[in-house]
């Protein structure tokens, strides 16, 4: 990452939209109701990129809304099409979006072509056609005649750490290119972290796997003064330390690793926090748990949240940090009986002076669902989970670094 993360990279407040025809790469990958897929649950993705498309509306651009929605197979794209974002859009700002049967060919052209001021277009699915994850630059091209002449413009952080068509070959094909509100407070806030965060840092990891953290583990024993563990992944490195969790998951083939993190970690004099009292239950499907030490877990149960006593000694390290990133949740939030640990932690940064940033994904679902004003209190909270880890590993994401001119 360059000293100035953004360095490079204009803004769209920067760059000549008027009168002209703006791609606008969007993240509207929002989560649907199962039974109901035209029912969204969360629109804080569609609610995070107003202010950019207001931006481009009021400055005469004429507008075309781009985005992926989950993973469709192909031929099997049913309950995976835009119309329930362009119809919460339009519900949101008050305007006119126009869903065209596709993302490229005459359906789009033509709905492009018949725009009035104040309008919008929302382009079908990208991921209905496979060229879009395979980076193709016939697609690509395909995707930029629709804004022939005009401006591309990038606010989709949630997809910037992958090579698609859409956000890193569309790119190269305008010579005026920026990215909107969004991404620029994305990479802001995150690269403050990675380019010398205030000190005392601490990070706090949670989620399910040791495996999916080794390389963020890695990058911050270089950069923080304190690690805190909890979720799944801290029951491997209680295993590793000889703490018998009974019936928890663990990685047996990531122990030898995890202790290897903890002697890293000692070596670097970075301070690793663990669960001291669990909250246990005999299985997932349980629906009330019980609170004990680390050391007394019962034969046949297993850790599904971190304690009341853990939370606290983590609110204590909180206390004295001016920097906290937070990445995975600390247990199975989703169920009342195992929330008290992400929400606790949750709580506790939002009381803290540090500047705190959550690092999207369920540590962005946990802090929401804890209600009251948490969310307003956290100094960032990212809208992408793998792009906000990819950064703090100090990577350079391709639909970011497209973006230099």
């Amino acid at each position: 990452m360059a000293a100035n993360p953004l360095q490079g990279i204009k803004s769209i407040k920067d760059l000549a939209i008027e009168n002209k025809r703006v791609f606008l790469r969007v993240d509207f990958n929002v989560p649907l109701d199962k039974n109901n897929p035209s029912v969204i649950t969360d629109d804080s993705r569609i609610r995070e990129a107003i202010p950019t498309i207001k931006h481009a509306l009021e400055r005469g651009a004429r507008v075309i809304l781009a985005s992926h929605l989950g993973r469709p197979k192909p031929g099997k794209t049913a309950g995976l099409g835009m119309e329930p974002c362009g119809a919460r859009l339009a519900e949101l700002m008050s305007i006119e979006v126009h869903v065209p049967e596709d993302c490229i060919g005459d359906a789009p052209k033509k709905v492009i072509g018949d725009l009035r001021a104040g309008q919008v277009c929302l382009l079908e699915n990208l991921r209905f056609h496979e060229e879009e994850e395979k980076d193709d630059a016939d697609f690509a091209q395909k995707l930029a005649s629709l804004a022939q002449d005009g401006v591309y413009v990038d606010d989709a952080f949630g997809a910037v750490h992958r090579a698609h068509a859409s956000v890193h070959a569309i790119a190269k094909l305008f010579p005026e290119r920026g990215c909107g509100f969004l991404l620029e407070k994305e990479i802001a806030a995150l690269g403050k972290l990675v380019l010398g965060a205030d000190k005392p840092y601490v990070a706090v990891l949670g989620g399910a796997k040791v495996s999916d953290k080794i390389a963020v583990i890695e990058a911050l024993l270089g950069q923080v003064d304190a690690l805190v563990i909890g979720g799944a992944m801290a029951n491997t490195f209680l295993a590793a330390k000889g703490v018998r969790v009974q019936a928890s998951r663990v990685e047996e083939d990531k122990l030898a690793l995890a202790r290897t993190l903890l002697e890293k970690a000692a070596e670097k004099k970075v301070e690793i926090l663990l669960p001291v009292d669990v909250v246990v239950a005999p299985d997932l499907e349980s629906t009330e748990g019980k609170t004990v030490r680390v050391s007394e877990i019962p034969e046949g149960t297993m850790a599904l949240d971190i304690g009341p006593d853990t939370v606290a000694a983590f609110a204590r390290r909180f206390a004295t940090a001016k920097t906290i990133f937070w990445n995975g949740p600390m247990g199975m939030f989703e169920k009342k009986a195992f929330a008290g640990g992400s929400f606790g932690v949750a709580q506790a940064m939002a009381d803290s002076n540090a500047f705190t940033v959550v690092g999207g994904g369920d540590s962005a679902a946990a802090v929401h669902a804890a209600g009251g004003d948490i969310a307003k209190k956290m100094g960032h909270i990212s809208t992408g989970g793998g792009a906000s880890l990819e950064l703090i590993e100090g990577k350079k994401l391709p639909g970011i670094e497209v973006l230099r001119t």
